[in-house]
């Protein structure tokens, strides 16, 4: 029996679940999945049998129950300091959850309007004006990042500031978004991960459809 039961939703669909899935895959942690399809079934109900909370991801590690996202990586992160999950130095360590947090709390209108969907291609479909202003600070906050610490990451190795941004790649990808040099190479970094290839395999193999992650104009 493994150490950790992380709760997700479904893999197409759900970006704030491939955070910390894709996390502990890259960072070798074993954990046993737990895939609750999200908007039908009772899915609620089945989630909130893990957190109050009432929403995906959920992480068990014996008597603790851990829920958010960035709280799921932080949580990791002290539980497993040789994984290196945030920049060893003090600067660079407050960069990278500064960085994370603005993708946290930030970014409402790409999130909104360019819903994740692995499976799909919708070609410059959603992008508003305040869209296109959240994919710019996206990208001049990747630059910085990367001309910062010299990649081929965002502080070097992967970490939690690259999980939090890998759903963007995915966005980026269905929805065709025009990218500078350096930001096209580092989202492709992103989807040729070995553990991204698996996360992109399983959604393929899911057979729920959900209709307002389909439709886009």
């Amino acid at each position: 029996m493994t150490q950790y039961r992380l709760v997700i939703g479904n893999k197409a669909y759900s970006s704030w679940s491939l955070r910390p899935w894709l996390l502990m895959k890259e960072a070798g942690l074993a954990f046993d999945e737990i895939r609750i399809p999200l908007y039908q079934d009772g899915h609620a109900a089945k989630i909130r049998q893990h957190t109050p909370a009432g929403r995906v991801p959920v992480l068990h590690d014996g008597a603790v129950t851990v829920w958010d996202t960035l709280a799921i990586c932080e949580y990791l992160a002290e539980r497993h300091p040789e994984k290196n999950l945030w920049p060893a130095s003090v600067a660079a360590r407050a960069h990278a959850r500064a960085v994370s947090a603005e993708m946290h709390a930030g970014f409402a209108a790409l999130r909104s309007n360019l819903s994740m969907n692995v499976r799909r291609t919708f070609p410059g479909a959603g992008i508003t004006p305040e869209v296109a202003r959240d994919i710019a600070r996206i990208e001049a906050l990747w630059g910085d990042c990367l001309s910062r610490y010299g990649g081929p990451f965002l502080f070097g190795a992967f970490g939690i500031a690259d999980a939090m941004y890998a759903p963007v790649a995915t966005r980026f990808k269905t929805y065709a978004v025009a990218l500078g040099t350096d930001a096209q190479r580092y989202a492709e970094r992103l989807l040729a991960l070995p553990s991204m290839r698996a996360w992109y395999a399983d959604a393929a193999a899911e057979t729920e459809v959900l209709p307002q992650f389909e439709e886009r104009r």
